[in-house]
């Protein structure tokens, strides 16, 4: 009975490790280098497609649909292969520099100012498809690490909070800063222009003109430095500490997919969660550039109201743990929600005619809107090392790279609904992408994209996080029955 009660005793020395601030900054910056590649690819990628590299709308959507499809089968197979293998440098870790540089490449490859890129389909097709199928090979051990730092459950919490705001920072260089950079580099009509921040004027140019493609490249090169530095600190500072037996790993399978949906109640729940949010999240993102550009006309206000919606993401995530103790999980949830439904109606009232010249309102409705967002979409994360220990305890196998695979499908189905159909809505609207103006049943389109799906798709997401079964105290009782069961193997072993 000692011997046993020894090895629960090193288990959580080991595994309830606490996190201290450079291991978990270290781990936040594959979400820094994560957000500023494909930060940038959702939420700028089908506006260079369809101006800058003359694509027409509704092919960009296939490009983007097709693409996701292929996802459905391909992170499964990333998900199986992570978890039955390792290395000397860990199970999870080594992908992050294996993958990273090339994703990075294709990244790149997909704003090249080639001249046989130019509405060249099957280029733009075929790069964005193996970036993506990259990121999966990024994503999806990055992703699974986190549950295999620490399963201390403050840790968890904090380890979400530093990620999160490491993810917003990129965020601000990717919405706020992106666009800005790209229209101060580009050529035509750039002239000194008011950026709607305090009366800070900039020359900038008009970035949705084909003759921007070199200034896009530019500004995206240094983005994917920056990316390739944050995933080397990612690799090199960070520890697994809880990961799965070489028992477990020698029983996955393929098919372990399939009995997680069916067992893992949890996991489903959590998952259409994800999905619902990365819809509308991508829904708003896709179109902003749009919303901006035609609705409002005030693209040149992007880069200041950008920095706005930042800064919820970059200094309130500090406040999630406390927040969650007040409201309870699933209040937290439907307070910020509730938040960014708020903020998107106050979007509406800005697009109104009479009102486009409202500052004050395009950063109230933008702040209050990405607050909700950001915390919405970003604490949920931090659901995800529960439902790995969930699964764990009744199936007896640690998939935390399957379990994340099923999260990325979820999450790329999100990212495809919302990013492939707004672009449909554009095209079946009449939007014209060689005009410089819209008319009104195009700009209605921008609208119902922008505002009203996403408004819809929150409320539901309120409905669907309602249903999920477990509570602070199920996760104790989940850690005091996993610590008997590890302790066991250890004891059977030694």
């Amino acid at each position: 009975m000692s011997d046993s009660i020894q090895l629960q005793r090193e288990i959580k020395k080991d595994e309830y490790h606490k996190l201290g601030l450079w291991e978990r900054t270290a781990y936040g910056l594959g979400d820094f280098a994560n957000n500023l590649t494909f930060g940038t690819v959702g939420g700028f990628l089908a506006l260079y497609m369809t101006t800058v590299n003359s694509i027409g709308t509704l092919e960009a959507g296939f490009i983007f649909l097709i693409v996701r499809i292929v996802n459905v089968f391909w992170d499964p197979m990333v998900g199986t292969y992570v978890d039955k293998h390792t290395s000397k440098a860990g199970k999870y870790r080594p992908w992050i520099l294996r993958a990273g540089t090339p994703l990075m490449i294709f990244s790149l490859l997909m704003f090249a100012p080639l001249p046989f890129a130019k509405a060249n389909i099957p280029f733009a097709f075929i790069t964005y498809f193996l970036m993506d199928l990259i990121y999966s090979v990024v994503n999806i051990p990055y992703a699974s690490l986190n549950a295999s730092l620490t399963r201390d459950p403050e840790s968890v919490d904090k380890i979400t909070t530093t990620r999160m705001m490491l993810a917003n920072i990129a965020n601000l260089l990717v919405y706020t800063l992106f666009p800005m950079f790209v229209q101060m580099a580009s050529p035509k009509n750039n002239y000194l222009q008011d950026t709607g921040f305090f009366g800070l004027k900039l020359h900038l140019g008009t970035y949705t003109d084909p003759s921007a493609q070199y200034a896009w490249f530019s500004v995206y090169l240094i983005y994917a430095i920056l990316g390739g530095i944050a995933f080397f600190f990612c690799y090199n500072f960070t520890k697994e500490r809880v990961v799965a037996t070489k028992e477990q790993s020698a029983k996955v399978k393929a098919m372990d997919i399939f009995s997680e949906l069916k067992n893992n109640r949890p996991l489903v729940i959590l998952g259409l969660f994800f999905m619902l949010a990365f819809t509308f999240m991508f829904f708003m993102n896709t179109v902003n550039g749009y919303f901006n550009q035609y609705v409002v006309n005030k693209s040149n206000w992007m880069g200041a109201v950008g920095l706005i919606s930042s800064i919820p993401g970059i200094i309130f995530p500090i406040f999630w743990p406390r927040l969650k103790k007040i409201l309870g999980k699933k209040g937290f949830f439907h307070f910020f929600l509730a938040m960014f439904v708020v903020g998107e109606i106050l979007t509406w009232v800005w697009s109104l005619n009479g009102m486009h010249d409202a500052l004050w309102l395009a950063y109230i409705a933008t702040f209050l809107k990405q607050w909700g967002l950001t915390s919405a979409t970003g604490f949920m994360w931090a659901l995800v090392p529960e439902v790995v220990s969930y699964g764990e305890l009744h199936s007896g196998k640690r998939n935390a790279a399957i379990i994340n695979a099923i999260m990325g499908i979820f999450y790329k189905i999100g990212f495809t609904l919302g990013g492939a159909i707004p672009l449909w809505f554009l095209a079946a609207n009449g939007f014209n992408e060689h005009s410089a103006t819209q008319h009104a049943t195009a700009i209605s389109g921008i609208n119902l994209t922008a505002i009203w799906i996403p408004i819809i798709l929150a409320i539901v997401s309120m409905i669907i996080i309602q249903l999920y079964p477990i509570s602070d105290a199920d996760i104790e009782t989940i850690n005091e029955q996993l610590d008997t069961k590890r302790a066991q193997v250890k004891a059977t072993q030694a």
